[in-house]
């Protein structure tokens, strides 16, 4: 998963030309402060049924297909709520990514900071990427992503040198390079081959429909088997023999 990126221009979404008004924040009397405004709790509370929502919608009908108005409708908040803290359909979709992000790095700096060798949190962080790459959801807003937010120019790729993941996987080769367990080289390539292998691979054949890694046993063997065989290809090398 990366981040994604504004793109400068938005093509205009039909039937929203800007934010409307007249309709308020459905939030009840006890969400409320004794100055009238909404509580810090129902705040947070709204964004993230805004954002709950709007992530089922994005993943069930794609890019183009969700409009604002209809995320305000199914999410119960007025149009000038999700306007105030979206004035896009891309901004809302980059916020839906940037979250899902924040809670994907959340999971994986739990595993960098685990024990063990260089090697075996290299793995770890490998085996952690393809089953967050697997997940239903993931799998549904990827392929949004891929097939319509890009082509549409709504959002726009990180680049990998950029991107908080790859700095997390690069610093885990990097230190594998160190200890001697991975061969030297540019270690950024390295892990984008590593990132290729484990994850990339089965993403893409599920977002084109084949069901193999629906299968938790199928996944570990193809995982198994795909990092043993990088490890082995990107293994230090002895003198060659003269």
């Amino acid at each position: 998963m990366a981040s994604q990126q504004p793109a400068q221009r938005e093509r205009k979404e039909p039937g929203s030309s800007g934010p409307p008004s007249g309709n308020g924040e459905q939030l009840s009397g006890t969400e409320r402060t004794k100055g009238g405004r909404p509580s810090k709790q129902a705040v947070e509370e709204l964004n993230r049924r805004i954002l709950d929502t709007a992530a089922g919608l994005f993943a069930s009908q794609g890019f183009a297909a969700t409009s604002m108005e209809q995320v305000a409708a199914a999410c119960g908040a007025g149009k000038d709520t999700i306007y105030r803290r979206y004035p896009s359909k891309t901004a809302l979709f980059k916020a839906l990514m940037d979250g899902l992000q924040s809670q994907v790095l959340g999971e994986l700096d739990e595993i960098m900071s685990a024990g063990g060798t260089s090697s075996q949190r290299l793995r770890r962080f490998a085996r952690a990427l393809l089953s967050i790459n697997l997940r239903p959801q993931m799998i549904a807003l990827n392929r949004v992503t891929l097939g319509e937010a890009v082509a549409f120019g709504g959002v726009q790729p990180t680049p990998a040198p950029q991107d908080p993941i790859m700095i997390r996987f690069t610093a885990l080769v990097k230190q594998a390079q160190a200890d001697g367990a991975v061969a030297k080289g540019n270690p950024l390539f390295l892990a984008e081959q590593l990132l290729y292998a484990t994850s990339i691979k089965p993403l893409i054949s599920t977002m084109l429909g084949e069901n193999r890694f629906s299968d938790l046993a199928e996944e570990e063997r193809y995982f198994d088997q795909a990092v043993e065989l990088f490890l082995q290809g990107a293994a230090p090398r002895g003198p060659e023999p003269s």
